[in-house]
């Protein structure tokens, strides 16, 4: 006799496998003639590679190859090494993704020869000879969004402030998850000067989380309008590029099949 438990346990299984077999289905395979197959994912401060889940799983539906960056958040030089080796394991060109802080690696380590085009998810973007922290100037970061600072200099967000600064948009338990799993950064590197701007030799695309309680939204609109990127609003918190993979993915996928061609 089968029991009420495996009867359930095997729907939801089905249920996982429809879903998994539906979005396959639904994302649009890339042409074998495409010139750039390859991505590679940066994430911000106080998170980590895992964050990319949903937005790795969209595009390699479609057939991309996609490359996840484990930033340490100890420097901006280390955080750029990070990124540029595993741009160098790429075989051929790539759009170089960067959220939130990833948004200034990839500004220094777009420069790299494999890196046809950029996508800045609520994302950084200073000029060379500019500081990250300079960016701020003049800006009024939301009273949601709130970091301490550790003896040694690094930088978490704050627990009681964390799921309505960085992640409103997803639920309680998931919020409480990244909230004790962050990652602190070194809050020196906001202070470090970039040496290089890749935005302005390659085309940049950038989406804009308009709930984000980390950056305030003039910002974010005068950082993607200096940079001349194609801009993409969508509905979410800080963590866009966990709660809304799909518009991220669109976004990414739209730069590698334009960025060849849109190249300045």
């Amino acid at each position: 006799m089968v029991s009420k438990t495996s009867n359930i346990l095997a729907a939801t299984a089905a249920v996982a496998v429809i879903a998994t077999a539906s979005a396959s289905h639904g994302a649009e395979k890339i042409p074998d003639t495409q010139a750039i197959k390859n991505v590679v994912l940066v994430h911000g401060a106080f998170a980590d590679g895992s964050g990319w889940r949903g937005v790795y799983e969209d595009l390699t539906a479609r057939g991309y190859r996609v490359s996840i960056v484990q930033n340490p958040l100890t420097s901006l030089a280390d955080d750029v090494a990070a990124t540029k080796r595993a741009l160098g394991r790429q075989e051929g060109p790539a759009v170089l993704v960067g959220h939130s802080w990833g948004g200034t690696v990839i500004t220094e380590a777009g420069i790299h020869h494999n890196v046809e085009s950029l996508v800045y998810v609520s994302a950084l973007s200073p000029d060379a000879g500019q500081t990250t922290g300079q960016l701020y100037e003049g800006y009024q970061t939301p009273p949601e969004f709130v970091i301490e600072t550790t003896p040694d200099g690094y930088g978490f967000i704050s627990p009681d402030k964390f799921k309505i600064g960085f992640a409103n948009d997803t639920t309680d338990a998931d919020a409480a998850f990244m909230r004790d799993s962050q990652v602190p950064v070194n809050m020196s590197a906001f202070g470090t000067k970039l040496e290089h701007a890749a935005w302005r030799s390659k085309p940049s695309w950038a989406v804009i989380a308009t709930d984000d309680k980390a950056f305030d939204q003039r910002m974010l609109q005068d950082m993607a309008k200096r940079i001349g990127a194609k801009v993409t609003e969508v509905a979410a918190s800080h963590a866009v590029f966990m709660t809304q993979p799909k518009v991220v993915a669109d976004v990414i996928d739209e730069a590698a099949r334009k960025g060849a061609v849109a190249a300045r």
